[in-house]
């Protein structure tokens, strides 16, 4: 059960619809109201113009490479976001009002006349004309000014370009100057500093006796160099002469005679073996002819004798003139090598004494005429490039005035369609709030839910006295169903009795329900009584077109008989006892005994009695004449009263015991609510095919009956 609480208190797609169709006249005036201000609004705004200065801004370079390649910096990703600030910031503009003299031109604007604009107010005037605005991913920025003159808007942006573009060259020039003179004062101090480093490198000199052959070399230190390359050369000799002496010893006979003539080239020792190996020749020549004693076979053999002697001699003294030499050469090294001992030593002592001071003075001296030197290329340097232009800002398209028609301000098209919008969802908001706090009876599912009672007839709205709107008439349809469902409401489920129609508050259309009911129950056959037993607000008569002088208050103080006051009427089987002039004293005229047999005798006669009762809440008499008859219609005015009335009136007739046999939901307006459109449609469709059937079918008739029917 409570699951289907929960499902009934959601709403639905359609309700929201539906609360917006039947508001529709709130929502349709507020948006035309806010449209009408908003044009009003958007025709009286001065028209603003906007002018626009692009300018590429880029990171301080040179535009011509001077002494080196200039590589691109690292991606900055903060560098153009800190620009985009710095173009509005007080001292680009302070200089732009300055220039164009504004805060003189807008004080009779601003300031009335004979007043001056101070240059605060000035900048925050002109702060609220500008715009800057960056292109991702690119270095363009756009500076835009917002103004009701064209040509102030486009001046203004070009000069805050102008200004901003200054700026930046004007602070790179002042970095780079105060750096060039930085450089210059300490150019000054370090020729200082080589000045005084070379008068003590002079002094040190001079105090020990330092001999130079030239800048950076010593005298020491060159013969020290000489002797160590003759102590090499002469080392490099012995060797030699050692290594010869040593092949000879190893050698003897023959082979030393062989290798005699590679290893010394002498002329005379050549010679004597030439002439041993003819003597050799010839000696086995001879022996091949003579005998050993033969005597010339002995002359050449003393001969060869001879010579092999010379020729032992002389290599004996070749091996004692190469160890002669080698001995020669061992002495000189050792001798050079005492030499370049000596020299090392004094050198040595030297270095300690008198030439490290100098060289560590000399190397003082080279290092800060490095410095200066660097100092002086440096200076050059920072010098060409102060002169050497360069384009950190670059205007790629200047402002320029827009014609009179590019106005960008006010936009009329955008502001009527947000006018439009502004205006449906306040209309709409305000149709809500108006629904949330109409608390009166909407729908048939508030009946059922609030007053727990069936819903028994559905009335439309503006629905007329149906003796006035005819016996064809299209409402009558919906007085058929509730005279349907009344029957088969009442608890006995028998036909006919006596039934009071009754509303909670004055207004609702009770008495306009009660007749054309009757009416239908009447042409339908049934014997049908309506008695006007609002005492104080009687309208039936009106109805009727019926004299109201005599009638039910007649008949319950017992003046006339009730068969007297009963009238007749136009109607057949409608009968009508009309409520008669209101005594002084009304108070207990309608009491239970009296109406009990009233009810009691006329249920006797008539098929249906509807009785016209007062409202219940406030007026005693609707709760008595409730109590009397077999059934209570409760009629309630579509979104009229607040629910709670209706509420009550349940309660109080509940309270006397009424049998309530349902509501009927009066006035309403089919044609904003869907939820009562099938009833239309339905009862359209009804009357239309009742017309059909009463018109002589010719064919023309029958097709306007089909289309209607459709």
């Amino acid at each position: 059960m409570a699951a289907d609480d929960q499902l009934d208190n959601k709403l639905h797609f359609l309700d929201y619809w539906r609360v917006i169709k039947s508001r529709k006249e709130i929502i349709l005036a507020v948006a035309l109201l806010v449209v009408l201000t908003g044009m009003a609004y958007t025709f009286t705004m001065p028209k603003i113009y906007m002018a626009n200065a692009r300018i590429v801004v880029r990171e301080d370079s040179l535009d011509v490479d001077v002494f080196q390649r200039q590589f691109m910096a690292q991606y900055n990703p903060y560098f153009l976001k800190t620009q985009y600030e710095i173009i509005q910031s007080r001292p680009i503009l302070y200089q732009v009002i300055q220039n164009l003299d504004l805060a003189q031109k807008w004080s009779a604007k601003y300031a009335g006349e004979g007043g001056l604009l101070r240059r605060e107010d000035a900048y925050l005037i002109l702060t609220r004309m500008l715009r800057v605005n960056q292109y991702r991913d690119t270095s363009l920025i756009d500076i835009q000014v917002y103004s009701e003159d064209r040509e102030e808007a486009a001046r203004i942006a070009n000069e805050v370009a102008n200004v901003y573009r200054e700026q930046r060259l004007s602070i790179k020039r002042r970095e780079v100057k105060r750096g060039v003179d930085a450089l210059e004062n300490e150019l000054q101090k370090q020729q200082e500093r080589v000045d005084s480093a070379e008068n003590d490198l002079e002094a040190l000199r001079k105090q020990g006796d330092v001999s130079l052959l030239q800048r950076g070399y010593r005298v020491d230190k060159v013969r020290l160099q000489a002797l160590e390359a003759d102590r090499i050369s002469a080392r490099v000799d012995m060797l030699v002469r050692e290594a010869r002496l040593k092949q000879l010893d190893s050698l003897s006979g023959s082979e030393l005679m062989n290798a005699s003539a590679y290893i010394v080239n002498d002329q005379s020792l050549l010679i004597l073996r030439k002439q041993v190996v003819d003597a050799e020749v010839q000696l086995k020549l001879l022996l091949e002819t003579y005998g050993p004693n033969h005597p010339e076979v002995r002359r050449v053999q003393a001969a060869l004798d001879e010579l092999r002697v010379k020729l032992d001699s002389a290599l004996e003294g070749l091996k004692k003139g190469i160890r002669a030499d080698y001995e020669v050469a061992k002495a000189k090294y050792d001798a050079l090598e005492t030499e370049l001992e000596t020299a090392r030593a004094a050198d040595i002592q030297s270095e300690a004494e008198r030439y490290l001071p100098f060289e560590r003075a000399s190397q003082n001296v080279e290092v800060q005429r490095e410095i200066l030197n660097a100092l002086r290329a440096r200076v050059a340097q920072q010098g060409i490039e102060l002169e050497v232009p360069r384009t950190p800002v670059e205007v790629v398209e200047p402002a320029e005035a827009p014609s009179e028609q590019m106005f960008v301000s006010p936009r009329i098209f955008l502001n009527i369609m947000l006018s439009l919008i502004i205006g449906c969802v306040a209309g709409i908001g305000l149709a809500f709030f108006i629904e949330y706090l109409d608390a009166s009876v909407k729908t048939i599912d508030d009946v059922e839910r609030h007053l727990g009672l069936p819903v028994l007839g559905v009335i439309p709205q503006k629905v007329r006295s149906l003796l006035e709107e005819g016996p064809e008439s299209v409402h009558a349809e919906a007085y058929r169903v509730l005279r349907t469902n009344i029957q088969f409401a009442i608890k006995s489920g028998g036909h006919g009795g006596a039934f009071a129609v009754a509303s909670g508050g004055a207004g609702e259309g009770k008495s306009t329900t009660l007749f054309n009911l009757a009416y239908v129950c009447a042409q339908l056959g049934d014997k049908v009584l309506i008695v006007d037993s609002d005492l104080r607000r009687p309208v039936q008569h009106t109805f009727l077109g019926a004299s109201n002088r005599f009638g039910l208050t007649n008949v319950l103080l017992h003046e006339i008989p009730v068969e007297d006051a009963i009238k007749s009427t136009s109607v057949p089987n409608l009968h009508f006892l009309p409520s008669g002039k209101l005594p002084r004293t009304s108070l207990g005229l309608l009491d239970s005994h009296r109406m009990r047999e009233l009810v009691k005798s006329l249920r006797l006669r008539y098929d249906m009695i509807f009785f016209d009762s007062p409202p219940i809440v406030g007026v005693s008499d609707a709760s008595i004449l409730a109590s009397e008859v077999d059934g209570v219609v409760l009629v309630v005015q579509y979104r009229k009263y607040p629910r709670d009335i209706s509420i009550r009136a349940r309660r109080m007739l509940d309270n006397v015991g009424a049998n309530v046999l349902g509501v009927v939901l009066n006035n309403i307006n089919i044609l904003r609510d869907d939820n009562y459109y099938y009833y239309r449609s339905h009862y359209s469709h009804y009357e239309a095919s009742a017309e059909s059937r009463s018109v002589e079918k010719t064919p023309t008739t029958v097709a306007a009956a089909g289309k209607d029917g459709l």
